[in-house]
Order: C-alpha cells, then sequence, then structure tokens
C-alpha cells in the first residue's frame, strides 16, 4: 500500500507539475547537478522580506529528482527563508533515517520519500532540489 502511494505521488508530481517552469521575476538562481546520473535542475526562488513568495524549477531528471524538487517547492513557498531551510534539515535528516515520524509529518508529501532512503543509488537523486535551495538561501 505505501509503495503503492509513493509511486502514485511521484508520477503525479512529474507527469503534471505545479513549479516547472520559468520565473523571470526570481531574484535568487542557482542550477544544481547531479553528474552521476544526468539529474540537471536550475531552481529560481522570489525573496521578499525574508519569506519565499514563489518558486519554480527548469531541467531534466530522472522522476524521484523532479518530483522531489516539485514537492519542496509545494512546501517552501510562503514560509520564510529559515523555515525553508528547517524543512531542507528535516528532509535531509529523514533520507539519512534519522527524523522522527512527527517530523516526517512536516514535510506532508515530501515525506512520501521516505523510501528512498533504502535506495542507495536514488539519495542523490530525490536530494538534489533541497541541496540546491539550502545552497542558494545560505
Amino acid at each position: 500500500m505505501q509503495n503503492s502511494f509513493y509511486r502514485e505521488i511521484i508520477n503525479e508530481h512529474n507527469l503534471r507539475p505545479l513549479h516547472k517552469r520559468e520565473l523571470p521575476e526570481a531574484n535568487l538562481e542557482l542550477r544544481g547537478v547531479n553528474p552521476s546520473c544526468g539529474d540537471d535542475i536550475t531552481l529560481r526562488l522570489l525573496v521578499e522580506d525574508g519569506v519565499v513568495t514563489d518558486g519554480a524549477y527548469t531541467g531534466d531528471g530522472c522522476a524521484i529528482s523532479q518530483a522531489s524538487a516539485d514537492m519542496m517547492l509545494d512546501l517552501i513557498i510562503g514560509k520564510s527563508a529559515d523555515e525553508a531551510k528547517h524543512l531542507s534539515d528535516l528532509f535531509l535528516r529523514m533520507i539519512k533515517g534519522e527524523a522522527s515520524d512527527e517530523e516526517i509529518e512536516e514535510l506532508e508529501e515530501a515525506g512520501s520519500l521516505i523510501d528512498v532512503s533504502h535506495m542507495p543509488a536514488r539519495v542523490k537523486c530525490a536530494v538534489l532540489g533541497w541541496h540546491t535551495m539550502e545552497e542558494m538561501l545560505e
């Protein structure tokens, strides 16, 4: 059941992403690349008064990298930069198997990627957007 739910969420965000588009008004932009598998995204954020007011990404990659970036943007738009970094920390700890159930709940749909922690070859795919966002906000 969990595996089916996981695949459904990945497919939905990969096939019908809400945030895969250009964002000309972005004031932060950073390219993230995973050379081991070819994932390549450019993340763009509009941050105003310390709040992520909009975000988008472009690029290509596997379903996990694309869906994870889309879920991340769903989660961080409307949040302060500090809240976005906190969510990124939770996501990365979840992938390492270090987050509690309560912390994973904070991640909403992104928490469905918990099973990636058991797929070492896919971890870099799932964390690409999150690492790129953290680097942008530092």
